[in-house]
């Protein structure tokens, strides 16, 4: 694919985005591949049935089930349905993974075998027709792979695997609601190396199928297309048999690239464009900020020191200049008040300090996914590593609003060493208990059990809070980070601002930028937790990560700059805001996608959308306000520390 016509951004670019595809060829740290025998037990484990995209393209449910759910009636193994362990990250993304009674033996091949016979009353039947129409699919699991359908992408005419299938279809009229009770399921395998009885199993196909048996069921039957399909009637009963075929396929795929078929990217060429297109806009405007502030900068600290040096070698002559300076530049007038202490100082460094939090936080989970640490053979190893990161790093979070709270010359510390592990993580914690009441009501497989609850909220006392407040007890103890100028002990008056530098449009359009940078990567980020696709563009993430706190920090200190040369001083909490105004659009850009893309009917599935929408949107704005801030205060610091002051 043609990127660039220069090579070493090609070669960078290329080696970026190759990285985790080759780290997780080697399953870095990785799970042990399998090997099986001739007629050994493979087993197919079934997890959550989720809602995908319908025929119109469009989600009609966010509400996931329990593949065991009593509405659904499947069969259940004959020694009773036993769950598999899965990590923390798993079970908050709503993996429920159980034993199946689908019997698996390796290369060996079975036609029409029976599970059991069903009869649907009416409420099931009604309840299943709904959820077939919403297009909710089955995922099963075999070897660690998930079980999926083959798919062609339009654009580049390759064929890749979908995760899932369809729990049934509707008829091309739309009238009629076929229920699938036969898989045919498609097992692809390698043999490994040097070994001439070990296999693994390197793909997984299941091709669902509707069969209304009228009879007993042999070797052939369900391979009958002339038998009708299975409607289940909402008036009355529908006995249904369920059935399923195992058919096992040599494939020259190695195990250690066995993900590459899952792993699909639509629409690749408008990607790369439109990331390269973010890429150079945000690096333009960076390197653009930052030559106007360097020329300025010089041009304003060579003329005020020259002025200073002529105002003692000659008061007369320099009053003229003094005037003159005034006129060009104000941001040195408000010298002595600058780094006076902004209004509810607590706050802020309570979100700053989370806000470093969140930033280390990100960071690391982003590289560990850049080198392959994070692959999706390693079930919700990414949402387990971000929780424990997010732990550890109290630590960080504590330290960071103790330094700030200090130099803010604020009083009330032991308020501050509390609020700051429990201020932001409890408005997050109580906001996912009570969207996870919707779902405890759905009956909904989504819902985190009573006791993972209890567990992070373990986790997060034991480990979390006593990290902070070592942090904090460290903070408060280091020295205070002193200002390089005197503040004045009676503010000086603030004049009226130009409408671009009032609050309202100053945020709007700073918050802009830094979301025009991560706008594309959202989009597949969105379609990756509404629609149940795998994400593992971790070389693009780690891109746009980047570009985002490049200009995140770029716009919030220009705008600081602005501010200061309007003579307007309050800039601690006006960066903050105007950074993480960014949020607000990826809120905006959420309802956009939910009218566009989702056609939730639901009440408590729009409830459950806006409420996960509006949860990471603020995360974001404590994140992206903080390096609007941490920018601001450095760029301040540098500046006022250069120039002299009599």
């Amino acid at each position: 694919m043609h990127l660039s016509h220069h090579a070493p951004c090609r070669a960078l670019l290329t080696a970026l985005l190759a990285a985790p595809q080759l780290a997780s060829a080697f399953y870095l740290p990785g799970v042990a591949p399998t090997s099986y025998k001739q007629d050994e037990p493979v087993p197919l484990y079934v997890n959550t049935i989720r809602p995908v995209a319908g025929s119109d393209a469009m989600l009609h449910s966010v509400v996931s089930y329990d593949y065991y759910h009593p509405l659904f009636q499947f069969c259940k193994p004959e020694q009773g349905v036993e769950n598999v362990g899965a990590s923390l990250g798993s079970i908050l993304f709503g993996d429920r993974i159980k034993t199946s009674p689908f019997e698996l033996k390796m290369k060996h091949n079975e036609t029409c075998k029976t599970l059991c016979k069903t009869k649907y009353e009416k409420g099931p039947a009604q309840f299943v027709n709904q959820q077939i129409r919403e297009g909710i699919s089955l995922n099963w699991l075999v070897d660690g792979l998930p079980a999926g359908q083959p798919i062609v992408d339009d654009w580049t005419n390759t064929e890749f695997y979908n995760p899932g299938f369809l729990l049934g279809q509707t008829t091309a009229e739309g009238h009629q609601v076929e229920f699938n009770n036969h898989y045919d399921i498609l097992v692809e395998y390698h043999q490994v190396a040097g070994s001439k009885d070990q296999y693994r199993v390197v793909g997984v196909l299941v091709q669902p199928e509707s069969r209304r048996y009228t009879g007993g069921v042999g070797p052939d039957t369900c391979n009958d297309q002339t038998l009708p399909p299975v409607v289940l009637d909402e008036s009355g009963d529908t006995e249904v048999q369920f059935t399923y075929s195992v058919y096992w396929r040599p494939s020259a795929t190695a195990w250690a690239t066995r993900w590459d078929k899952y792993l699909h990217v639509f629409d690749p060429k408008i990607h790369w464009f439109s990331l390269i297109n973010s890429a150079i806009i945000v690096v333009f405007l960076v390197l653009t900020v930052m030559s106007i502030l360097v020329r300025a900068l010089k041009k304003d600290i060579a003329r005020y020191n020259r002025l200073d040096q002529l105002n003692l070698e000659d008061l007369s002559g320099t009053s003229a200049l003094e005037d003159g300076v005034q006129e060009d530049s104000g941001w040195k007038l408000v010298h002595g008040d600058v780094f006076r202490t902004p209004s509810h100082p607590l706050l802020l460094s309570v979100f700053l300090g989370n806000g470093a939090q969140l930033f280390v936080m990100a960071g690391f989970t982003i590289a560990f996914a850049l080198l392959g640490f994070l692959s999706p053979s390693n079930r919700g190893s990414l949402g387990t590593i971000m929780i424990l990161l997010y732990t550890v790093l109290g630590f960080v979070g504590g330290y960071t609003s103790a330094r700030m709270y200090k130099s803010l010359q604020g009083d009330k510390w032991k308020l501050c060493i509390i609020l700051t592990p429990l201020l932001v993580p409890g408005i997050v914690f109580a906001t996912f208990f009570l969207l996870d009441l919707f779902l405890w009501a759905k009956e909904s497989s989504g819902a985190v059990p009573f006791t993972t609850m209890l567990v992070i909220i373990l986790i997060w006392f034991v480990i979390s809070v006593p990290l902070s407040f070592a942090g904090s007890w460290l903070g408060f103890r280091a020295p205070t980070i002193e200002p390089p100028v005197r503040t004045n002990q009676i503010p000086r008056q603030i004049p009226p601002v130009t409408t671009y530098l009032k609050p309202g449009p100053s945020m709007l359009l700073v918050g802009l930028l830094p979301f025009g940078a991560i706008f594309v990567e959202l989009y597949f980020i969105m379609s990756s937790i509404w629609f149940s696709k795998i994400y593992y563009m971790f070389g693009f993430l780690f891109l746009c990560y980047g570009l985002m706190i490049m200009t995140c920090a770029a716009v919030t200190v220009l705008m600081v700059y602005f501010l200061l040369c309007a003579e307007d001083y309050n800039w601690q909490w006006r960066s903050f805001l105007a950074a993480g105004t960014t949020a607000g659009y990826i809120f905006l850009n959420a309802l956009i996608y939910w009218v566009s893309k989702l056609s939730l009917g639901g009440f408590a599935g729009s409830v459950l959308y806006i409420g996960y929408s509006l949860l990471i949107s603020f995360l974001f704005f404590i994140l992206t306000g903080s390096i609007g801030f941490f920018a601001s205060w450095l760029f301040v610091r540098k500046i006022y520390s250069s120039i002299k002051i009599d």
